[in-house]
């Protein structure tokens, strides 16, 4: 099959996130299929961009074909993002008649976080000959109702009101939905989806990065975790973004109430949050905590291997009752770690897999007590915990399985 998947912030493990669509294509490749990545030349997600210049520029990663759009730089989420959808979505209008002619997709795919790009997929697919591609429509977030219940946005504000008609529209016109929430069903029938045509591909990690030999960590990395262990305390490690949804300041205030623990927490990151979470930690003397900048991918088994349980927290918000499907958390159990989850959703793979204990969202004391309980585990015993969430992730959230999926879906 010829694929074509538009993905505003389509990553690589050189350039950083959005890892999702570089490892999909990848196994569709090694299966036999052509595939071409449409992504923006910045995203602010990413570690680097790409070297686009001030024209459209194609390169092969792996066997795929990203073509990268030119759009404007921004930092934040105001203004200055929207603009660079704008210009984004604007300029893979205009290409889609060359995007079809050239690449002749069976099936093009929909999978920027938010759901505009359905209207752009919808003319590539519909400009496509001899016949029109397949339309899919691949949900990361439900988007507005995402923004309106974590962001208190006004379901009449203009934005929102344009995602509801772009997701009322791909919900009316794609012949396959793809989500990597599990618990979707109910919103999307609402919304007009026949659930015939949804499929659940969750998010997952890819096994042959977990196989070979892990990179050395940083220094200071490292350093944070000989301290803690030359004291004879147990590591808790947190990887990844440093933003409002990951619920930072609960566990920054269950650290100041678990002081007499033979604990410490090891942040590595980046991220919206992170200078003012960091100013927080030496304001208070939070000194339990070390906050340090982000390592590469390739260095996170490395990290997670050398601590003794893993954290992740959500904040507590009525739009996880749809499920959660969240990158780090499959990269912990990949790992073998022990988990703290924090988190009340539709769905909790921690629980799931019996790797660790889960709390309730946004609640220090909770999280407090979480930790105090997993201290008093034998080494063995968080082992065997992490052993059980890996056994879960090989079988459930590889990505050769999933791409297998998403596959069977499309020519379903």
């Amino acid at each position: 099959m010829n694929l074509l998947l538009i993905n505003h912030y389509a990553g690589t493990p050189e350039l950083g996130m959005e890892y999702r669509p570089y490892y999909l294509a990848r196994e569709w490749v090694r299966a036999g299929h052509r595939v071409c990545i449409v992504a923006a030349s910045y995203s602010h997600v990413r570690t680097r961009q790409p070297d686009v210049g001030s024209g459209v520029r194609e390169q092969s990663i792996s066997g795929i074909t990203y073509r990268w759009l030119p759009t404007p730089r921004y930092t934040g989420n105001g203004v200055g993002r929207a603009w660079n959808v704008g210009c984004f979505l604007a300029r893979t209008w205009r290409e889609a008649p060359r995007l079809a002619a050239e690449w002749r997709p069976d099936a093009v795919i929909a999978s920027s976080t938010y759901p505009m790009d359905i209207w752009v997929a919808r003319r590539i697919a519909r400009s496509t000959r001899p016949r029109p591609a397949r339309l899919v429509y691949e949900v990361h977030d439900l988007w507005p109702l995402s923004l309106i219940e974590l962001t208190g946005m006004s379901p009449n504000h203009p934005f929102a009101l344009l995602c509801q008609r772009a997701e009322d529209a791909a919900y009316r016109h794609a012949d396959r939905v793809v989500s990597m929430l599990p618990k979707v069903h109910s919103h999307m029938a609402a919304r007009g989806l026949d659930l015939d045509r949804l499929t659940i591909v969750p998010n997952g990690v890819a096994p042959d990065e977990w196989n070979r030999e892990p990179e050395p960590l940083r220094a200071d990395v490292a350093s944070a975790i000989a301290q803690a262990r030359r004291t004879g305390r147990a590591v808790v490690g947190y990887a990844g973004s440093m933003g409002l949804p990951n619920s930072l300041d609960t566990l920054l205030d269950a650290a100041l109430l678990v002081k007499d623990v033979a604990l410490s927490i090891v942040m590595v990151g980046d991220g919206h949050e992170r200078q003012r979470l960091l100013a927080r930690v030496e304001r208070e003397t939070i000194s339990n905590v070390t906050m340090l900048p982000a390592i590469p991918k390739f260095q996170i088994p490395s990290f997670l291997g050398a601590i003794d349980l893993a954290y992740i927290g959500w904040q507590r918000s009525s739009i996880y009752r749809f499920g959660i499907a969240p990158n780090k958390l499959m990269d912990y159990m990949m790992a073998g770690c022990a988990v703290l989850h924090s988190v009340e959703a539709g769905n909790d793979p921690v629980a799931d897999s019996g790797c660790g204990v889960t709390v309730a969202p946004e609640s220090p004391a909770a999280v407090a007590d979480g930790l105090r309980c997993m201290a008093t585990l034998s080494a063995g015993q968080r082992r065997e915990m992490g052993a059980r969430g890996r056994a879960y992730v090989l079988a459930n959230h590889t990505y050769p399985v999933l791409a297998r999926r998403f596959i069977e879906a499309l020519q379903a």
